[in-house]
């Protein structure tokens, strides 16, 4: 999996996640580094600039590849955003019983237990090129059963 997702440096360079040399999210998006919490996405948030310029930097990389769905397992912050910026369709992915209408699900595993994600019935055409947005990575479960949904329906989930 290295080398198919990257984050800039701060010189505009581009490098693996899974680096040493990977910059802390304050160096990314310019926040101060005395921050009294970790920096993940919500010091992202605040910073009117650099949550833009991340949107931007996704934009940047998926615009002009084919993709015609957007898809996030949690938050809706980043997915509806990118969606819009590149002429794809948002498909939300929840919890059980969050979503209205028939839904299709898929059972994935925690650190602890395990759960289900869920997706519309009929959002998803064969064929269709998907792109998945999630912003936790820790086991990798959600990430896993969205790719399984998308799959199960016929779309074709990308990796960059």
């Amino acid at each position: 999996m290295s080398g198919s997702v990257v984050f800039p440096r701060r010189d505009d360079d581009w490098i693996d996640p899974f680096s040493s040399n990977q910059p802390s999210a304050c160096e990314i998006t310019g926040l101060p580094s005395f921050l009294p919490f970790a920096p993940d996405k919500t010091t992202l948030l605040l910073d009117n600039k650099a949550f833009r310029g991340t949107i931007d930097l996704f934009v940047e990389r998926y615009r002009g590849k084919n993709i015609s769905i957007v898809a996030e397992a949690r938050g809706f912050i980043f997915g509806p955003r990118i969606a819009l910026a590149i002429g794809a369709k948002f498909v939300p992915m929840r919890k059980p019983n969050k979503l209205p209408g028939e839904v299709i699900s898929e059972v994935y595993s925690l650190e602890y237990g395990t759960d289900k994600m869920e997706m519309h019935v009929g959002v998803v055409q064969g064929g269709e090129r998907a792109l998945i947005i999630d912003d936790l990575i820790a086991t990798s479960g959600t990430w896993g059963a969205a790719i399984r949904l998308l799959e199960r329906v016929g779309g074709v989930c990308l990796c960059y």
